[in-house]
């Protein structure tokens, strides 16, 4: 039984992991997405199916990492997943074409998921215990959202730094040298947590005492059959679609509002920071009650403020009018996104089979990273400045009325059995 301070380090370490991990795929087009589009000299559609290619090979992943993560140890498939993921990173920063390109993110979409998700998830399980699963996932995601809300804010003062005092006048060279700097911070970082995990990261899983061989997918065949596994499926999608959609913050501002690249980076950061404050809350309140009665209201406030986006209400001088919707809308996401691994527990699925749970709700649950990204590109492209971001919000309201009817499901199924 681990000490509370090398619990406390454990956890600490799995946040900086979780987070770091998706540095170099997803937060450098989040953040600067106007910017990275002009540098990497691609469309909308052109990017979203990268990250197809992206979603495509996670899918597979998910379904075979999730028996790997029940039979190797974390620190090994985690130290791994950040190596691959950091030496990604230096062909990143060469500004590839978009066939290599594409097939980097092909190879993130392996070390990211087949190596890391579900070893990851089931040591936050173990690390939570039996009573405080929304806890250890709210903490796990809030820390998460705190660091990068941390890197992100930190990324957008030194890209500002590298910029001229009037980013509107920056060439495109000062832009591509400036995210090319960025990209090599964050390659360093992904390598660095890849040696703390190694050094700190016990060998065997924390307070893990089965001894069943589990490298079989007898797991997942017990689990087809659960309705409960599938709701919470639907769950992860719906949830998910909303965290995806949070890529288009920044270049919606731009386009239908004319911020500049800082300023649209600034406005995509406070996203960030309300990931921690929302994550742990809902943990906390997951505890108090239950997982699927924080992920109804996380639902509703992302139906409410997806809706007022869609519906074009805001105007340009609406700036705090802009800020209230964009962080009740991120509220709302990250709070079910905080705590719907929680459900696991909610749900009675036995530890031992942990990660193969994981395995069969990502499968469904992420399949978001294969058609989120296409579907923006193809709706902001067919209809440029703010029509096509709208219709974006609209399809995140449609998921966040879908995410509500399937945990009232949830919750009608699992406590009609009590």
């Amino acid at each position: 039984m681990p000490t509370e301070k090398r619990r406390t380090i454990i956890m600490v370490l799995m946040i900086a992991a979780g987070e770091t991990i998706f540095l170099l795929p997803f937060v450098v087009a989040r953040i600067f997405r106007p910017t990275f589009l002009e540098v990497f000299n691609l469309t909308n559609l052109q990017l979203g199916s990268a990250f197809a290619l992206y979603g495509l090979v996670a899918m597979v992943s998910y379904f075979l990492g999730g028996p790997l993560a029940d039979r190797f140890s974390a620190r090994k498939l985690m130290t791994l997943a950040l190596v691959i993921t950091s030496i990604g990173g230096v062909l990143f920063v060469s500004i590839p074409s978009l066939t290599v390109l594409t097939l980097l993110y092909g190879l993130w979409g392996m070390t990211t998921i087949l190596l890391f998700w579900a070893a990851l998830i089931r040591t936050t399980r173990e690390w939570g215990g039996i009573a405080g699963q929304g806890f250890a996932y709210g903490i796990l995601d809030g820390g998460r959202g705190l660091f990068a809300a941390l890197l992100a804010s930190i990324s957008v003062w030194v890209f500002a730094v590298l910029l001229p005092e009037d980013p509107a006048l920056a060439s495109i060279g000062s832009r591509t040298a400036a995210l090319k700097q960025i990209i090599w911070i964050f390659t360093l970082i992904v390598f660095a947590v890849a040696g703390l995990i190694w050094v700190f990261i016990p060998e065997g899983k924390i307070n893990s005492n089965s001894k069943t061989s589990r490298l079989t997918f007898s797991g997942i065949k017990s689990l087809i059959y659960k309705r409960s596994v599938w709701l919470q499926a639907i769950i992860v999608v719906c949830a998910y679609v909303g965290f995806k959609a949070t890529d288009d913050f920044s270049l919606f501002v731009s386009d239908a509002f004319n911020y500049d690249d800082v300023a649209a980076a600034k406005v995509g950061t406070i996203s960030f920071w309300v990931r921690p404050l929302a994550a742990v809350s809902a943990g906390v309140l997951a505890d108090r009650s239950h997982a699927s009665t924080v992920a109804l209201i996380g639902f509703v406030l992302m139906f409410v403020g997806s809706l007022s986006l869609a519906l074009g209400i805001l105007e340009a001088d609406m700036y705090w009018g802009l800020l209230i919707i964009i962080i009740s809308t991120s509220v709302g996401i990250y709070a079910v996104r905080g705590i719907y691994f929680a459900l696991i527990e909610e749900a009675s699925i036995p530890l031992a089979v942990t990660g193969s749970a994981v395995g069969l709700i990502s499968v469904i649950g992420f399949t978001p990273d294969i058609f989120m990204g296409p579907l923006m590109g193809f709706l902001i492209d067919r209809s440029p400045g703010a029509l096509g971001h709208q219709q974006v919000f609209m399809v995140l309201s449609v998921f966040a009325a879908v995410g509500f009817a399937a945990t009232l499901m949830f919750k009608v199924h699992k406590y009609s059995k009590i």
